[in-house]
């Protein structure tokens, strides 16, 4: 489960980085919404 986490934060991490976010609110919304989306996968 660990791993399983640790690989959806990193690919999700990377994603947000070649989107282009280009300010630090941008980056901290992106993820956001994918600790949002992991949390509603646990459920």
């Amino acid at each position: 489960m660990k791993r399983t986490l640790a690989i959806v934060l990193l690919s999700l991490f990377s994603l947000s980085l070649l989107s282009g976010c280009n300010t630090v609110r941008g980056a901290g919304e992106d993820i956001e919404r994918g600790g949002e989306a992991i949390q509603r996968s646990t459920e």
